[in-house]
């Protein structure tokens, strides 16, 4: 059994990518790796797990809104991640959480970003739901 509808999937997988897009290219000077651990654990994150369709159907400039409201989050100095990577990095947890139903506070958990990061030169020209596949198996 999947985490919610696939309905919604391809939206939260899509807007999860742009968001962790939009938050590296947005903030240069920020921590990303900061903003997708704690965006990972929070409430707005648990939500769209739970599939809350007025969440799971926001887009990302409502959603980065949403999220710094409902867990009153302030970005952090430090290194912001290149590139493709962020979008990859959001979509590929996402599709994760959905793919094996499971909290996403413990994909982050299971799964960290300083291991989809080395990962992501091996499994970013994967289709998704491969490369989901691998790294689940492990």
């Amino acid at each position: 059994m999947r985490a919610y509808a696939e309905a919604y999937l391809s939206d939260v997988v899509e807007n999860q990518g742009k968001l962790f897009d939009f938050v590296a290219q947005s903030f240069p000077d920020k921590n990303t790796e900061d903003f997708i651990n704690t965006y990972m654990k929070s409430k707005t994150r648990k939500s769209i797990d739970e599939a809350q369709a007025y969440v799971n159907t926001m887009n990302v400039e409502d959603l980065w809104s949403y999220f710094l409201k409902t867990d009153h989050y302030r970005l952090q100095e430090g290194e912001n991640l290149k590139g493709f990577i962020p979008d990859w990095i959001g979509e590929f947890y996402a599709y994760y959480q959905w793919y094996y139903n499971m909290p996403s506070s413990e994909v982050i958990q299971k799964i960290p970003v300083d291991f989809l990061k080395k990962a992501y030169y091996g499994l970013h020209d994967l289709e998704l739901d491969l490369a989901v596949r691998k790294v689940g198996e492990v």
